[in-house]
C-alpha cells in the first residue's frame, strides 16, 4: 500500500534534507511526490536526485495539480504563513518549518486557517523529541518541582562566523529573514523554555544588533521574564561566543533541575521549602533532599521523529508532539523581545500587541539591505546536520 503523497515546498537546506529523508523511505506512511522551488538550478538538482518526482516552480501550480495529500513547507520565514495557509486551503495536511511565521499576527491567522481546514497541522519543533527535555517537562508540569521560583537558560553555543552570514544576502536581514539569533537559531530553545515552564506574563529585553558581526539584526539577546505566580526568568543567547554554553536551570519550592552536558540533574527536596522557611526554628536550616542524575537511554529522533509523528497523526490519529499552533508561543517570546527593544527596553505585557510589532518591523524591513524574500535559498547536502539537533 502506497503512503501519503508529500510535496516539499522549498528546496534549500532544510527542504532538501526533508525530501531526501522521504525519498529514502525513512518515514513510514509518507512518500515524496513533488518538489517546489523558484530557482531553476534547485529544480534541476531535484530531478537529478529524485527521478520521477514531479517538480514545480510555483507552489500554486503544485497545489492545483492534485498530486499531493500533504505538504512540508520549508521556504523563507516571511513566506511560511502565505504558503502553509494555501496548502491547508487546498486540502493538504501541512507541516511548516520553524519559526511558524515572522509575526504573531500572521501566525495567529495561520493557526485559524488550519483550524478551519480540519487538516493535520504541525510545526518542525524537532528538539521536543529530546528525552531530557521531555522528562523535564514531565517533572515541572506534573508538579514534582512545586511552584516555580526562577528559570535561567544560557544558550550561547550557536556560534556563527561572518562567512556564515555572508553566504546569502538574505541572511540576518529584517526583510529576508525577519530577525537574528532569536528568530533563526533560538526558536527551538524559546519553544522548549515555554513548553517546560509555561508562558510568562511579560518580557523585557536587550537585543544587541551587530555586536559581533556585520549584520542588520541582533546576534545577541537577553530576555527577562515574569510569570503569573511571581517567578522570574532569564534567557541569554548569542552567535558570537566560543566556546558557548547550553545550561537550563529551573528552581521550585520542591527542588531544582539543571540540564547541561547531556544530563538532567534533579535535586528533589523531601519537604516544601516554603514550609521549612516559615516553619523551622533554625536560623540556617538545611532541607533533606535526594539527588538523581538522568542520562537518557533513548536518542533524540529529531526531524525524522517529527515527520513520523506527522505521518502517524494523519494515518492513525496519533497526538502531535508539536502541533502547528504551538509555534505561536515561541514566536510571541521573540516578537515581545524585539518590541521591548524597539520601545526602549520596556516590559512588554502578554498577550502581545501584534499591531505594534508589525508596524515597527515594517519600518525596519523597508530600510533593509534585502528586498526580495521570495529569492531566499541556498544549496544543500540533503542530510540533517547535527547542528540542528540539541548541542550540549
Amino acid at each position: 500500500m502506497s503512503g501519503i503523497k508529500v510535496a516539499v515546498i522549498g528546496f534549500g537546506n532544510m527542504g532538501t534534507a526533508h525530501a531526501t529523508c522521504l525519498a529514502e523511505g525513512k518515514i513510514r506512511g509518507l512518500e515524496l511526490a513533488a518538489v517546489c522551488d523558484i530557482r531553476p538550478e534547485r529544480l534541476a538538482e531535484s530531478r537529478r536526485r529524485f527521478p520521477g518526482v514531479a517538480c514545480f516552480a510555483d507552489y500554486r501550480e503544485l497545489l492545483a495539480s492534485g498530486g499531493a495529500q500533504a505538504a512540508v513547507v520549508a521556504v523563507p520565514h516571511p513566506l511560511h504563513g502565505e504558503i502553509a495557509s494555501a496548502a491547508l486551503g487546498a486540502g493538504l495536511h501541512t507541516l511548516v518549518e520553524k519559526p511558524m511565521e515572522v509575526s504573531v499576527t500572521k501566525a495567529r491567522r495561520l493557526a485559524e486557517d488550519a483550524r478551519k481546514s480540519g487538516k493535520v497541522f504541525a510545526i518542525m519543533l524537532n528538539q521536543r523529541t529530546n528525552p531530557l527535555f521531555r522528562k523535564a517537562r514531565e517533572i515541572v508540569q506534573g508538579g514534582e518541582l512545586g511552584e516555580m521560583k526562577r528559570t535561567v537558560w544560557i544558550i550561547t553555543n550557536w556560534y556563527r562566523t561572518q562567512a556564515y552570514y555572508d553566504s546569502g544576502d538574505w541572511r540576518a536581514t529584517w526583510a529576508g529573514e525577519g530577525g537574528g539569533v532569536l528568530l533563526n537559531q533560538a526558536p527551538h530553545n524559546l519553544d522548549l523554555w515555554q513548553w517546560i515552564c509555561g508562558m510568562p506574563v511579560s518580557v523585557t529585553a536587550q537585543c544587541e544588533v551587530a555586536k559581533y558581526h556585520h549584520i542588520e539584526v541582533e546576534d545577541e539577546a537577553t530576555l527577562f521574564t515574569r510569570y503569573a505566580n511571581g517567578a522570574t526568568g532569564l534567557f541569554i543567547t548569542s552567535t558570537g561566543e566560543f566556546p558557548g554554553t547550553n545550561r537550563l536551570e529551573i528552581s521550585g519550592e520542591l527542588g531544582k533541575l539543571v540540564l547541561e552536558e547531556g544530563k538532567l540533574k534533579w535535586w528533589k527536596l523531601r519537604h516544601n521549602e516554603r514550609e521549612v522557611r516559615f516553619g523551622s526554628q533554625l536560623d540556617f536550616a538545611k532541607i533533606d533532599m535526594d539527588y538523581t542524575e538522568i542520562v537518557p537511554e533513548e536518542k533524540e529522533t529529531a526531524h525524522a521523529g517529527i515527520l513520523q509523528n506527522f505521518a502517524n497523526a494523519i494515518l492513525e490519529g496519533e497526538p502531535l508532539l508539536s502541533p502547528g499552533e504551538d509555534g505561536i508561543n515561541e514566536l510571541t517570546l521573540s516578537n515581545a523581545a524585539y518590541l521591548s527593544q524597539w520601545q526602549g527596553n520596556v516590559p512588554v505585557t502578554l498577550p502581545l500587541d501584534g499591531a505594534a510589532f508589525d508596524r515597527l518591523l515594517a519600518q525596519r524591513a523597508a530600510t533593509s539591505t534585502y528586498h526580495d524574500a521570495a529569492q531566499v535559498g541556498e544549496d544543500a547536502s540533503g542530510q540533517y546536520s547535527q547542528r540542528w539537533q540539541v548541542n550540549w
